[in-house]
């Protein structure tokens, strides 16, 4: 094949230099606009894996590569003056500029024809002429522009600034992370060595940190003096150098991601940056590079035609770089809103930077470095109060909200069961719910729970509002309290537009076949077309209800239950004020965020006047109403946490959604935790999170990076009712209270878990 590669950074040499191993008779042509030894960046990191795939396949190269590693195992955080040091994460870095020369020795070792200082702004010329081309020019590639309408770029420019410098300084001992307080804001270092000389240095900071400090109006030098002078106790006296050819402030970048819809157009096929890029505060982007090189080459000779190849080059690729994309997402959100978190205490602030992009989880922690990881368990222990020394995952650690003390942060959250009989709890509910009670949670809520009988979501949902209610649920708290450790959580509420609706598995949010009732909103906007269409609330409609709220409080106080929550999510009537997907109103309870939570706020002032002053009350939320700027958005949700906050509300149940059918939700593994962390640590309030938390390794993370002050478990807790109990034994922890006639069942598992530890296999 006569093929032709633009762009001569790793991407394309390597692809060039595993073509040409593959078929020696390729006549190969590599173009590059740059001098051979220009390059614009320092070093660049892999992973030992990715050593491992180059090995294989060109030995050659490899050993040389090697040769010029610099290797740490040890990862760095200073902050607030302190240096935080956790060992086992293994990199490796290489000087781009060495890595580029050995490269383009390999390359023309192999015949491989090299062409610098030559442009190539349009590969149509090429593709007449070379059976294969193959685009490797970078984050701005001039092919991907000309084909702009096949490939379909989705190009993301991020929020913050940085440049990439260098300096002599040795940081040998571990990658580096440095954050600084200046006058103007906060200014961070992303560091590491990659030769015995010389580290990279990248410094970073928003834009309004960026703005105030007017980098973008100094000369490069300038601005180089402004970057020692912030890191200057850290760099011993050494320069901070750049080789980058900017006069100004360009020097400066903000971060592109790239994705394509499409990565081939007839013999022309995308590579490295010019198909999809990855922060480099994960480090990723080269790996990537070199991966899709092989990969392609590969393909090209297994596969019957070009189109074919191209074919199983995206398919094979892409999955691999949407997960290491979705990484590097996380991460370079992390810093984008780093300000968020640096009021952490340095422990949680370490572990919150080293779990940031997702891909490291509390027990891979324990395998890099378990006595760091032990020390962070004990302090978060001691910061919730723990009595001693103790050195336990966070799930098991305490929490108290006024009096309300749990034993443990696992929360069995709320599920509709639909098993009431005219709002009467069963023992269906007395079954369910005492089963995840002994089950070894903190805490264990009971389904949303309705404040008179038109405030049902389904004929199957139960109530506060009939003196049988009171003794059924009386019942289930008292045996909670008496046979448990667990506390137990009333959640009331009212389902406004949603209500009068079929069972949860018959047709959800679908109106009764028969017998509906008339529902009443905010406003006159039905849940959806097929829904009725609700009538406006009066004064004296608002009044009735708050008076049934306070009536419900009250009933869930007779019965003993330990803590409240009202339901202000998902779509239900204190939802619909608070959307101005449902909320027209032109009155004080319409327009702006203030008056569309103000109803909302008068229930919850009610009940508070009436629920005893020891015991919690809780809001849930819909943080997202996941339509863009039009619903709720997640700023939003950070005032109205504010404002839940200012009002005496104690914690704030964070979900998402459910507000309308035009939702577009964005699901994956705990998708609705950075609304929690955002406004737990933009507002100081304490939060729980939900949505698709699933592992013990979930619910550590989150509360060891300060992400929520309790997680809940909905789905995992109706397939496992003990999943606490068994977490417990996942993690070898004995000290977990299991219900006594039990005990020879749990000293089975952990015999059991014991013996399958030694063959090496799962709980």
């Amino acid at each position: 094949m006569k093929v032709a590669v633009l762009g001569g950074g790793p991407a394309g040499l390597y692809f060039a230099i595993s073509m040409k191993l593959r078929d020696s008779a390729h006549d190969i042509t590599v173009v590059e606009r740059n001098r051979p030894d220009d390059t614009f960046g320092w070093g660049v990191v892999l992973s030992a894996e990715t050593l491992d795939n180059l090995h294989k396949n060109d030995p050659v190269s490899a050993v040389w590569i090697r040769r010029y590693f610099a290797y740490w195992d040890d990862i760095a955080v200073i902050h607030k003056g302190v240096r935080t040091v956790s060992t086992g994460h293994g990199f490796c870095g290489i000087g781009r500029k060495r890595l580029l020369l050995l490269l383009q020795r390999r390359a023309r070792e192999l015949g491989i024809n090299l062409v610098f200082e030559t442009e190539a702004p349009d590969p149509g010329p090429y593709m007449e002429t070379h059976d294969l081309v193959v685009a490797a020019d970078g984050l701005n590639s001039r092919s991907r522009a000309a084909f702009a309408e096949v490939f379909k770029p989705d190009i993301d420019v991020r929020k913050c600034k940085f440049v990439w410098l260098g300096t002599h300084q040795k940081f040998d001992d571990a990658f580096t992370f440095i954050f600084e307080e200046t006058e103007h804001g906060w200014v961070w270092a992303h560091a590491y060595q990659f030769d015995p000389d010389t580290a990279t240095f990248i410094v970073e900071c928003s834009q309004e940190t960026w703005d105030k400090f007017g980098f973008g109006d100094m000369t490069k030098e300038e601005s180089i003096a402004a970057c020692e002078k912030i890191f200057a106790k850290h760099l011993g006296g050494h320069p901070l150098v750049s080789n980058a050819n900017h006069l100004r402030g360009s020097a400066w970048l903000n971060f592109p991601r790239v994705l394509c819809e499409r990565w081939s157009h007839k013999n022309l096929a995308l590579m490295g940056d010019a198909a999809a890029s990855a922060h480099f505060s994960i480090g990723s982007g080269t790996k990537l590079a070199l991966e899709s090189a092989v990969a392609l080459a590969d393909y090209v000779h297994s596969e019957p035609t070009l189109a074919a190849a191209f074919d199983k080059y995206e398919s094979a690729r892409r999955t691999e770089v949407l997960k290491l994309q979705s990484a590097a997402r996380n991460s370079l959100e992390w810093f984008e809103e780093v300000e968020r978190y640096l009021h952490l205490d340095p422990v949680q602030f370490n572990y919150s930077l080293l779990t940031r992009s997702q891909r490291i989880s509390h027990e891979n922690l324990r395998l890099r470095d378990p006595e760091w990881l032990g020390d962070a368990e004990a302090w978060f222990h001691r910061r919730s109060g723990s009595a001693g020394n103790v050195r336990r995952a966070p799930m098991f650690a305490p929490f108290q909200l006024r009096e309300l003390k749990l034993k443990n942060r696992v929360v069995v959250s709320p599920m509709a069961q639909y098993k009431a009989i005219d709002g009467c709890p069963t023992d269906w509910h007395f079954s369910h719910y005492a089963e995840r009670a002994k089950g070894g949670a903190g805490l264990v809520y009971i389904e949303m729970t309705c404040v008179s009988p038109e405030g049902r979501i389904t004929p199957g949902c139960p109530g506060f509002y009939a003196p049988e209610h009171e003794v059924a649920w009386k019942r289930l708290v008292d045996f909670v309290h008496r046979e448990t450790e667990a506390k137990i959580c009333a959640q009331v509420g009212h389902s406004g537009p949603k209500g009068s609706t079929q069972l949860g598995w018959e047709e959800g949010d679908a109106p009764l076949a028969e017998g509906n009732w008339p529902v009443m909103s905010v406003s006159d906007v039905p849940w959806s077309p097929r829904n009725q269409v609700p009538r406006a609330m009066t004064r004296a409609d608002m009044d009735m209800v708050r008076e049934q709220f306070v009536a419900s409080a009250e009933m869930a106080e007779r019965s003993g239950f330990d803590m409240l929550e009202i339901h202000a999510a998902h779509g239900y009537l204190l939802s619909s004020f608070i959307t101005p997907l449902t909320n027209r109103r032109t009155d004080e309870y319409g327009g702006s965020l203030e008056n569309r939570i103000r109803y909302p706020l008068e229930i919850f002032h009610a009940i508070r006047a009436v629920w005893p002053v020891e015991k919690p009350i809780s809001v849930r939320i819909s943080a997202n109403d996941w339509v863009g700027d039009e619903g709720v958005t997640p700023a939003d949700a950070v005032e109205i946490a504010r404002m839940l906050q200012a009002a005496g509300v104690d914690i704030c149940d964070v979900s998402a959604g459910q507000t309308t059918i035009e939702a577009r939700p964005v699901y994956g593994r705990m998708f609705q935790t950075p609304f929690s962390d955002r406004i737990r640590n933009e507002t100081g309030m304490a939060t729980m999170a939900v949505g698709n938390i699933y592992e013990p390794d979930h619910v550590n993370s989150i509360l060891m990076a300060g992400r929520a002050d309790l997680v809940c478990l909905a789905r995992p807790h109706l397939s496992d009712p003990y999943w606490m109990l068994h977490a417990a034994v996942t993690l070898n922890d004995r000290e977990v209270k299991w219900p006594d006639p039990y005990l020879r069942g749990r000293d089975q598992m952990y015999r059991l878990a014991e013996r399958n530890a030694t063959m090496g296999l799962k709980v």
